[in-house]
């Protein structure tokens, strides 16, 4: 499986949002993955992609949430 990571970590929002609106629309690849250490951000980050009908995976490792959207 081959995707990119983008890495939102140590970013308060709104940027973490904008920059998974960012991979998701110009990163030509079926997976996109986003990197954050905040709920808010995830939780955020989570909404905007349901919103735009793609699926979503969530791992956590320590206070790092790897968020894996299927485009």
């Amino acid at each position: 499986m081959s995707h990119n990571i983008f890495d939102a970590r140590g970013r308060s929002c709104p940027e973490p949002v904008l920059i998974t609106k960012q991979a998701v629309e110009n990163v030509d690849a079926p997976f996109v993955e986003v990197i954050v250490d905040s709920v808010v951000a995830l939780e955020n980050i989570k909404r905007f992609v349901k919103s735009k009908g793609f699926g979503i995976e969530v791992k956590q490792n320590d206070e790092d949430y790897y968020i894996l959207i299927k485009k």
